[in-house]
């Protein structure tokens, strides 16, 4: 028996265990003891995860994550009961609420296939085109008892789509859908909302011109858009090309290619561009756009979240090189507006209309597994010339007298009226020798 050590009773467990025991138990405490991101996360809470780090990797402006505690921010979601995916995205939505960015949110299944469909030149819906009437609230415009209204215009129904069957007009208010006033939806809730699957069923309630309300229930179908229209002009001598880009979508280059072409082969001497309540759509249909116009000159200067510029130039040569004017309002847009500041810019076209919108950030799109996406503001542009116009807009070359059309290309549209007197003025103050070979106005 070693001295000072008492014998063992049998049956004991051995003092080497000892170690392994508390080993095992130390073991225990610290992996309770771990935050709950270590276990295992159910679908929803998942897409909670998900979002904060897509979102957390390609954001504009790291430095907001710090001004609204942004790691706190998934904390806080994580805390909340998620047990569904109502849950997880009303979660999403409180965690990107303190960004204060309205273009970096959560789009529902519903709303991320339709906003792809959109920009791929089908979406299902009522066949609405809307604006924002130029009267602003609170001018003294309303009538009694709609001041809190906003003011949301039908710009033209859709050719033979529900909302055209149904006998919608041009200049109709947009109130409620489906019992939800437009003032508290925003244009683009609006038109969010109105989007849905085919079949389904919507309310509209509208006020007419003369002031009479008006309720319609329609079914949403696949609806074709044409996002560029276009004709021929004849004024003061001169042969004119109209064309309309109504949003920028995958089929807008090539079909403007097609439009340009056969301008050239119309004889066309100069070209009106119509960007008016373009809210933008694709950037990247956009830049192949400016490509077909400008020759070889700056496009647009993109700023990441790095704080580095990255210039987009146009390539050598260009589609069509004649006289041309283009118009824009304040429902000129995003990718529109990128368009319309490179040919402003590089002295390619004036500006005619109003200030454009002011939205000099962009958006990607990403999908989340289930059917929804988050729309991400991954960087800011700046014009050729080094303008931001985020919440600033283009000034026009030239303003335009009011009241503005609501129906652009329209029968009754004096804005086009201007643009066209505006042209056969810059046409007629032009060499003959020059509009009959405009310089480098075919692209091989």
């Amino acid at each position: 028996m070693t001295p000072g050590v008492a014998p063992r009773p049998a049956g004991s467990p051995s003092r080497d265990l000892a170690p392994a025991v508390l080993a095992g138990a130390l073991a225990l405490v610290l992996l309770l003891a771990q935050p709950a991101s270590c276990w295992a996360l159910s679908d929803a809470q998942q897409l909670v995860v998900e979002s904060w780090r897509l979102v957390n990797q390609s954001y504009v402006d790291p430095e907001r994550f710090e001004a609204v505690n942004w790691r706190r921010l998934r904390q806080k979601a994580m805390e909340k009961s998620i047990q569904s995916s109502e849950d997880a995205y009303a979660a999403i939505e409180a965690m990107l609420a303190p960004l204060g960015d309205p273009y970096t949110r959560l789009l529902r299944p519903a709303d991320f296939a339709s906003l792809k469909a959109n920009t791929e030149g089908t979406v299902s819906g009522v066949g609405l085109q809307l604006g924002l009437r130029p009267e602003a609230p609170g001018q003294g415009n309303e009538a009694p008892g709609q001041e809190n209204e906003a003011p949301i215009v039908v710009i033209a129904p859709l050719e033979e789509s529900p909302a055209d069957q149904a006998g919608i007009v041009s200049g109709s208010d947009l109130l409620r859908v489906d019992g939800v006033l437009t003032r508290d939806l925003g244009l683009e809730g609006t038109a969010a909302r109105l989007r849905g699957p085919a079949g389904s069923r919507v309310l509209v309630q509208l006020r007419l011109a003369n002031g009479k309300e008006r309720e319609v229930e329609l079914e949403r179908r696949e609806v074709a858009i044409k996002p560029v229209r276009e004709r021929l002009i004849e004024r003061g001598g001169h042969r004119l090309g109209y064309v309309r880009i109504s949003q920028f979508s995958e089929p807008v280059p090539s079909q403007l290619r097609e439009v340009l072409g056969g301008f050239e082969r119309s004889g066309v001497e100069g070209v009106i561009l119509d960007l008016r309540n373009n809210s933008g759509g694709l950037v990247a249909a956009g830049l192949a756009s400016a490509d077909d116009l400008l020759d070889g000159q700056p496009i647009v200067a993109t700023v990441g979240r790095d704080g580095l510029e990255s210039p987009q130039q146009a390539s050598p040569g260009r589609l069509y090189g004649g006289p041309m004017v283009t118009l824009v309002n304040g429902g000129t847009a995003s990718a529109s507006e990128i368009l319309a500041g490179a040919l402003q810019d590089d002295g390619r076209s004036p500006l005619l209309g109003e200030r454009t919108f002011g939205k000099g950030l962009i958006q990607t799109l990403i999908g989340l597994g289930n059917g929804s996406g988050l729309a991400v503001t991954v960087a800011r542009y700046a014009t050729p010339s080094g303008r931001d116009i985020q919440n600033q807009g283009i000034e026009p070359d030239q303003r335009l007298a009011g009241p503005e059309p609501l129906d652009p290309g329209g029968s009754n549209d004096a804005w086009l009226e201007s643009a066209a007197t505006s042209l056969v003025a810059r046409l007629d103050a032009t060499p003959k020798a020059r509009q009959d070979h405009p310089a480098q106005a075919v692209q091989p």
